[in-house]
């Protein structure tokens, strides 16, 4: 039982990680002389090969970005709360109720980061042909999975972990 515990919490502790460093980390978009994020963009100036930020252009509809921004820090506060609640409900709840909030929290974060990559998917860089996604796009992809796993272990195995 404690095995699986700890196993339960490091994926856990996984998922906020990636997920965090997603959200903030400035590797969403890249070209070879711009990357941006959901909160500002880099431009390397041609003269002196330094970077520069920016806004994020007016190009962008406003409001699928802050739905972006929104719904990535919503999968990220859920996720954080799903842990707190993890830890109160191993100590506090008798067996077969534990983990039922946790998971459901945690599967409430997994459609929160997915909302957020479909909408940036969906509405931003669909005609760019010289850029690529990055690292950080990809480790939102990563954090969604991995919190959907973890969401679903939590609430299919809350009965046989206690």
């Amino acid at each position: 039982m404690l095995k699986a515990l700890i196993g339960l919490c490091t994926l856990h502790l996984t998922t906020i990680f990636l997920l965090f460093w997603a959200t903030i980390d400035d590797a969403w978009w890249f070209t070879r002389t711009m990357y941006t994020d959901l909160w500002g963009r880099w431009v390397m100036e041609r003269n002196d090969d330094v970077w520069v930020y920016m806004d994020i252009p007016t190009s962008y509809r406003k409001d699928y970005l802050q739905a972006v921004q929104a719904f990535a820090v919503l999968a990220c506060l859920f996720a954080v709360i799903s842990l707190c609640v993890f830890l109160f409900q191993l100590f506090t709840l008798g067996k077969g109720k534990r983990f039922t909030i946790s998971g459901v929290l945690q599967l409430m974060s997994s459609l929160c980061i997915m909302v957020a990559l479909a909408i940036y998917t969906d509405h931003f860089h669909g005609g760019e042909k010289d850029g690529w996604y990055g690292w950080s796009y990809i480790m939102a992809w990563f954090g969604c999975l991995l919190t959907l796993i973890n969401g679903a272990i939590y609430v299919i195995l809350r009965k046989r972990v206690d």
